[in-house]
């Protein structure tokens, strides 16, 4: 009996630490995410963000992201309540995302629901994909990212 709770407690213990990947944004490194809408008009069809190790930046441009080549922004810095209400988002980065070998995962803004361009620069990796906000069109396993990335953008939204 106590081997099997030992075993328990181990197997356990192992659990936790191996689903706890946590990134750690240094000097060099940021992801880049935002949203695109093609049928759309206002500021609010293209917001793409710059969240660095201790700040954040937000694009004016406001260009609709391409899928051969990364997003070249004029970004700006935002205020550091800003930063601290999205700076959580690298814990939901999925490195499932990073075996993709296309950039382009559904249909993006296929049907006027709009798409996602989210970037990675991290340890030596650089990579980006623009990814379908019609979930039925993306793996399950990125579903809570986009449901995450989503709410960081909405909390960046003027309240009107």
């Amino acid at each position: 009996m106590k081997k099997a709770i030992y075993l328990t407690i181990i197997i356990l213990g192992c659990s936790f630490i191996s689903c706890e990947t946590e990134i750690q944004l240094a000097d060099n490194d940021y992801i880049v995410f935002g949203h695109f809408y093609g049928e759309c008009f206002g500021e609010g069809c293209v917001e793409i963000f710059r969240l660095e190790k201790d700040r954040l930046l937000e694009d004016t441009n406001d260009k609709y992201p391409g899928s051969t080549n990364f997003y070249s922004g004029n970004f700006i810095q935002l205020s550091e309540a800003q930063f601290d209400s999205v700076k959580d988002i690298v814990r939901y980065f999925p490195e499932t995302l990073l075996n993709e070998t296309d950039t382009v995962i559904g249909m993006p803004d296929a049907g006027d629901w709009g798409g996602l361009y989210v970037e990675y620069c991290y340890n030596g990796v650089h990579k980006f994909w623009l990814i379908d906000q019609m979930k039925s069109n993306v793996p399950v396993k990125y579903h809570e990212f986009i449901d995450k990335v989503n709410e960081k953008i909405d909390l960046l939204q003027p309240k009107e």
